[in-house]
């Protein structure tokens, strides 16, 4: 358990919380009714990638798992938002100012941090670190990582089954390894369900992340667009904040778009489109982010790289939507699909 007794804690004020954000760059919201700024005495804290809260995606999942550990363990907790243009100094700057003002654990949410993480865990070997989608080096860091590809490809075999054009498309954020594994799997599903009959139109929205695609709806929205005019009636988008743009161009034009990562049917911000949000391919990056909160908190902080599958539960395939039931040998393809992934009989593909 925590080092010291919450009994013993005192509360935080405005005004520290005000230094935290001037030294963290971005804003922050610390939540919790006591802590203090002595290593290891607060509880978890979790630096957002682009986008930041709000993006009813991968952000909004991390912070799902930050409440749950709040709610459960009832500590201090703290999440901060990314600033525009920001470097990896300023990243650094962050990850330190969480760990010395206290936080245990604390995680960047992305691949982004993995450079920062690299340069400050070792500063900190009292402070358990996570990253989320990179893998960084550390006897205090926990790689939080995911068999993205195997959800894609199931979102794949429904997005074969839901397609009636026979063409499909894929909204890639930023052209980088990890969404090629998005993309991969994807693309797999759909061929292996249609026999190669359906096709797969693919876009990237930016080259990096900088020029904002992950966080560029506009961008998302003209890209989806393109796919439609194209004849594409299934759209899967993984760009974080930009597939919300994806979403409202395939809500508009009445076709199936398929979320990324948090269940999106189930979205508030999203609910004027989920009638056409057929499923979403999710990542459990809330569970992954509770899974090192709980650890630290029993005295048994995870380490090294940690794998979220099919197996485990860390990834699926939503089924919110009741339409979903409604189309054709979709629910059967799918759960006979997962099976055989899990067994080992589909070897899906990272590229």
């Amino acid at each position: 358990m925590r080092r010291i007794s919450k009994l013993t804690r005192v509360a935080v004020g405005v005004a520290s919380l005000a230094l935290a954000a001037t030294a963290c760059g971005g804003t922050s919201s610390e939540s919790g009714s006591d802590g203090e700024t002595t290593k290891g005495t607060k509880g978890l804290a979790i630096a957002y990638d682009i986008g930041g809260k709000g993006d009813q995606s991968f952000n909004d999942a991390a912070y799902a798992g930050l409440e749950k550990a709040k709610k459960e363990f009832k500590y201090t907790t703290a999440d901060i938002e990314p600033n525009e243009g920001e470097t990896d100094a300023d990243k650094e700057q962050r990850l330190a100012s969480l760990a010395k003002q206290g936080y245990d654990p604390v995680i960047g949410v992305g691949f982004a941090y993995g450079p920062a993480m690299e340069a400050v865990a070792k500063d900190y070997p009292d402070t358990t670190f996570g990253i989320v989608d990179s893998v960084v080096e550390g006897d205090n860091v926990a790689s939080l990582v995911f068999a993205e590809q195997e959800a894609s490809y199931l979102a794949g075999v429904a997005a074969a089954k839901a397609t009636k054009t026979n063409t499909v498309g894929f909204v890639g954020g930023v052209d980088i390894p990890l969404i090629h594994k998005f993309e991969a799997g994807y693309k797999q599903g759909v061929q292996d369900t249609s026999g190669g009959k359906v096709k797969v139109i693919s876009q990237y929205l930016t080259q990096t992340a900088e020029e904002g695609g992950f966080s560029s709806p506009d961008k998302g929205k003209a890209a989806a667009e393109g796919q439609i005019e194209k004849k594409a009636d299934v759209v899967y988008q993984a760009a974080g904040l930009s597939g919300q743009g994806v979403i409202e161009a395939a809500a508009t034009a009445k076709v199936w778009a398929i979320g990324v990562d948090s269940d999106q049917y189930q979205q508030e911000a999203l609910a004027p489109y989920k009638d056409f949000i057929l499923t979403s391919a999710l990542k459990d990056v809330g569970g992954a982010v509770y899974a090192l909160a709980k650890s630290v908190e029993d005295d048994k902080p995870l380490k090294g790289v940690q794998t979220f599958d099919l197996k485990v539960d860390g990834v699926g395939l939503a089924d919110s939507n009741p339409k979903m039931g409604e189309i054709a040998g979709l629910t059967d393809a799918v759960a006979k699909a997962k099976e055989e992934i899990i067994n080992g009989t589909i070897k899906v593909k990272t590229e």
